[in-house]
């Protein structure tokens, strides 16, 4: 598994999207736990049943993802210019 794996896995939950009540997304976790989710922030086109992903970042966290994404970035357009 590569370093990257690691992270999304290290700083993630994984589960499902139970059922939606009225403004509320109900998230049933792998381990059986239920968060509430505004449903407003849900991704526009999920459905009920869809396995979710939640990344916790620290602001810490979230830069060196930023700095990770422009660098594979970076990599795949000088990799198309040769």
């Amino acid at each position: 598994m590569d370093s990257q794996q690691e992270l999304l896995n290290k700083y993630s939950l994984s589960g499902t999207l139970d059922r939606i009540e009225e403004d509320k997304a109900v998230i049933r976790l792998d381990d059986g736990q239920e968060i509430f989710w505004a449903r407003e922030k849900l991704p526009q086109n999920v459905k009920e049943g869809e396995l979710v992903r939640i990344k916790l970042f620290t602001s810490d966290t979230e830069s060196e993802e930023r700095e990770k994404i422009a660098r594979k970035l970076l990599e795949e357009i000088l990799k198309k210019e040769d």
